[in-house]
């Protein structure tokens, strides 16, 4: 320690005395730094929780009436009443929920590739297949890449590790930069696309807004009373080579208000005339929804979250069979 008798050392005294006070500063400065941050960690976790906790309440509210909404009229559902869509504002406490209710079942069931009733017995189901490849070309994707990308799908949830033409089993993921297997098991979320061998981000991009993973291997249960114009393409692609894009959407935008009453009036439409589905394709068409999509956006004190279900209308009461969350938009 310098001495303090000694005038030319009462300088190194001082310096010593402001590099500890400095020192101290940012010992100082890092913990408030740190505090501060565990308390807006916590502020927000609690802003998380709270918002999850309205979402969870506005897909039990929409659960309910999607009930009533199947009760009401159990023979068919149309887009009576304006709910397909149309956003409901519901005020919480610091903010505000809107949820959304949509026809689950109008996409492609990228599960109906396969057809069995166990994980180990999910066997190819070519009409499926077919569908698949005909819906990504109905929106523009190449045929060849259409092939392969249906022939990768089927593949990659089918239980077997033999590869059929064009299609892709463990051999080759397993030569991938980040190698992996197979799932060989039905999908649970419609992304999970993205892992198959043949799936582009540019198809990708392309096909996620018109395909859904349901819980089922039934091939993708249209409801005619609820396909918009705008959705076209998932009806051409139960019949290619024999309806285009345009005539599916001049088909839909001529529905009766009120809907068809039976498939078979459907299917008897002149537009329809010489058109010959398969048996499975014409019980493909339904006059009613098994599966609704639910959303529901939560804005609570600067906080977002949206609240994504697949609502189970078969049997009654109807029930949350998945949901997952994400930051809102």
């Amino acid at each position: 320690m310098p001495d303090r008798g000694k005038p030319n050392e009462r300088g190194a005294a001082l310096l010593t005395v402001l590099l500890l006070v400095a020192v101290m500063a940012v010992v100082a400065a890092t913990a408030l730094e740190r505090v501060a941050l565990a308390t807006r960690m916590t502020g927000n976790g609690g802003a998380i929780d709270q918002a999850r906790a309205y979402a969870d309440a506005g897909t039990a509210v929409a659960r309910l009436r999607i009930g009533d909404l199947v009760a009401a009229n159990p023979a068919k559902i149309t887009l009576a009443g304006g709910w397909l869509g149309a956003p409901q504002s519901i005020p919480v406490p610091g903010g505000m929920a809107t949820a959304r209710v949509t026809d689950g079942g109008n996409c492609f069931n990228l599960n109906s590739v396969v057809s069995g009733e166990s994980e180990a017995s999910l066997k190819v189901r070519p009409i499926g297949v077919s569908q698949f490849q005909a819906l990504l070309v109905a929106l523009g994707v190449d045929a060849r890449a259409a092939q392969s990308a249906a022939a990768g799908l089927a593949d990659w949830i089918d239980s077997d590790g033999d590869p059929q033409p064009g299609g892709a089993e463990d051999a080759v993921y397993a030569q991938m930069q980040r190698p992996y297997r197979a799932a060989n098991r039905l999908m649970v979320d419609a992304s999970e696309l993205r892992a198959v061998n043949g799936i582009t981000p540019a198809i990708y991009a392309t096909v996620r807004p018109w395909i859904c993973a349901l819980p089922v291997t039934d091939l993708s249960p249209i409801n005619i009373n609820t396909l918009l114009p705008q959705q076209a393409p998932l009806f051409a692609m139960l019949l290619p080579g024999q309806l285009s894009v345009a005539q599916a959407r001049q088909l839909l935008a001529q529905r009766p208000m009120d809907g068809y009453g039976s498939t078979v009036q459907f299917w008897a439409l002149p537009s329809l005339a010489g058109l010959s589905p398969m048996t499975e394709v014409a019980e493909q068409v339904k006059l009613t929804t098994g599966f609704f999509g639910v959303d529901v956006a939560v804005t609570v004190g600067g906080t977002q979250l949206v609240e994504r279900s697949l609502i189970d209308a078969r049997e009654s009461p109807a029930m949350v069979v998945r949901r997952s969350w994400g930051a809102g938009a």
